[in-house]
């Protein structure tokens, strides 16, 4: 199987929002960490959701949410000029 990056991946994950449960509407970027603990061990959804809640499961727990923020900057304030 040959995989290769997607280097639209970090766009598309800081834009993407939570599409149900408690946290329906909310941007991934901004679930709380224990919501994604939890999703980690009951079980990442399947799709594209599931491996946005993975990466910023590993992001966060890592301390690596710096490295999201000139894009979450850029996607904040491209909503503001709407």
């Amino acid at each position: 199987m040959n995989v290769s990056p997607n280097p639209d991946f970090l766009h598309e994950l800081v834009t993407a929002r939570m599409p149900f449960g408690r946290h329906e509407g909310q941007y991934i970027t901004s679930l709380p960490v224990t919501y994604l603990e939890w999703f980690s061990r009951k079980g990442f959804p399947d799709g594209k959701l599931g491996q946005y809640l993975s990466t910023m499961f590993e992001i966060k727990t890592n301390g690596l949410e710096q490295l999201l923020r000139p894009l979450i900057l850029a996607r904040d304030a491209h909503r503001c000029k709407r």
